[in-house]
C-alpha cells in the first residue's frame, strides 16, 4: 500500500515529478511500462510535459490543502486567547521559565511568574523591552499576561 496525499498523489511524485517504477516492473513487463514502451520520442517528451505540468497543479493542491489544514489548527488552537496589547510605562509580571524543566529546584508553592517589570519599548510581535523596578534592564521579551 502506498501513502498518498490529500490530492491522491504520492510523496515521491510531488518531488520527482513521476510515480516509482519497481526493478520488478521492469522484468514483468506492466500496462504503464508497456505503454511508455511504446511511444515514439517525441510522444514520450510530450506525455513528460505533460506530467511535469500536471504536477504543478498537484502541487498547488497540496500546497492549498496545507494551508487550509494549518489555519484550521491554529483557529482551534488560539480558540481561548485573549490577545492583550501593552504601552510603555505599564506593569507587568514575565513568566518564570526554568533552564532544565525536570529538575525542580523550589516548592510547589513557588509562583510562576517573575516581576514586577515596567514596559520601557514596544516592539513588534508582542515583544517587549522590560526593566525591573529598581532600574535593572532585562532585555527584549516576550511578555505573558
Amino acid at each position: 500500500m502506498t501513502h498518498r496525499t490529500p490530492t491522491q498523489a504520492t510523496p515521491y511524485s510531488l518531488v520527482y515529478g513521476v510515480e516509482v517504477v519497481l526493478p520488478l516492473e521492469s522484468q514483468i513487463p506492466s500496462l504503464r511500462m508497456a505503454i511508455q514502451e511504446g511511444l515514439t520520442e517525441e510522444e514520450n517528451a510530450k506525455l513528460r510535459l505533460q506530467e511535469l505540468e500536471a504536477l504543478d497543479d498537484i502541487g498547488l493542491k497540496a500546497q492549498q490543502h496545507l494551508e487550509c489544514y494549518q489555519a484550521r489548527l491554529s483557529k482551534a488552537f488560539n480558540k481561548k486567547v485573549r490577545p492583550r496589547f501593552f504601552q510603555t510605562g505599564d506593569l507587568v509580571l514575565a513568566l518564570r521559565r526554568p533552564i532544565i524543566t525536570t529538575h525542580k529546584t523550589k516548592g510547589k508553592f513557588t509562583s510562576k511568574w517573575d516581576g514586577s517589570y515596567i514596559i520601557q519599548e514596544v516592539y513588534t510581535n508582542s515583544a517587549y523591552l522590560i526593566m525591573a523596578e529598581k532600574g535593572l534592564k532585562i532585555g527584549p521579551s516576550m511578555v505573558n499576561s
